[in-house]
């Protein structure tokens, strides 16, 4: 047996004519260092999330905005709804009560109205016209359909146009909405009335043409 000389270690084989270099194990690389390809490859995937993250981010607002939109638009729907049935509630408190306002109106016009009635009746128009009643309908306008309800009919010669001569019972309205016409008598021109004055302001244009008329 051959004994070990102590001190000495075993080399390597180097193969012949291979330098010592050559026997040495090539260096680790080292640890932390990451090649400039996975670099840039990891740039590109936070990019891409951040795009991802953006687009969330504005799909996210438009939603809001959208909501925030839709719930006003409720609200100024619920507000006119409210404002709407308050109006419909109120006219037909109202409507109920023309009876006897005609009847306080009446009782005016015939000097009925003294006393405590006077003071009822006074006190029950105020509040009337608090919630917005307002009365219409007076002698000499001229005749509308659409405000005016036409009970009697005649001619006069002293009217241009169909004219309300008389008001029979005095409408109401609430704002712009009409609760009842005001039912009234009216007149129409004479027929024919209008073919004399057509034909009267022909002869007055004549003569101040011609200087007046013929003197005899």
């Amino acid at each position: 047996m051959t004994e070990e000389t102590p001190g000495f270690d075993e080399k390597p084989d180097v193969p012949s004519g291979a330098t010592p270099e050559d026997a040495e194990p090539a260096a680790a690389p080292q640890e932390g260092a990451a090649p400039a390809g996975d670099a840039s490859a990891q740039i590109a995937g936070l990019t891409a999330q951040l795009d991802q993250v953006r687009k969330a981010l504005e799909e996210r607002t438009a939603d809001l905005q959208r909501l925030q939109a839709e719930f006003q638009n409720y609200r100024r729907r619920v507000e006119r709804d409210r404002i709407t049935v308050k109006e419909i509630a109120i006219a037909n408190l109202l409507t109920e009560l023309l009876p006897v306002l005609d009847d306080i109106g009446r009782a005016r016009e015939h000097g009925e109205l003294v006393g405590g009635f006077k003071s009822v009746g006074e006190s029950l128009e105020t509040v009337a016209a608090k919630m917005g009643l307002q009365q219409f309908g007076k002698e000499g306008e001229p005749f509308d359909p659409t405000i005016h309800e036409a009970l009697m009919h005649s001619y006069a010669p002293d009217v241009t146009e169909t004219t309300c001569v008389a008001i029979l019972q005095p409408g109401y309205r609430i704002g712009e909405r009409t609760i009842r016409p005001a039912r009234v008598a009216v007149a129409e021109p004479q027929p024919g009335a209008q073919t004399v004055k057509a034909d009267e302001a022909t002869e007055a244009a004549d003569d101040k043409e011609s200087g007046g008329p013929d003197e005899g």
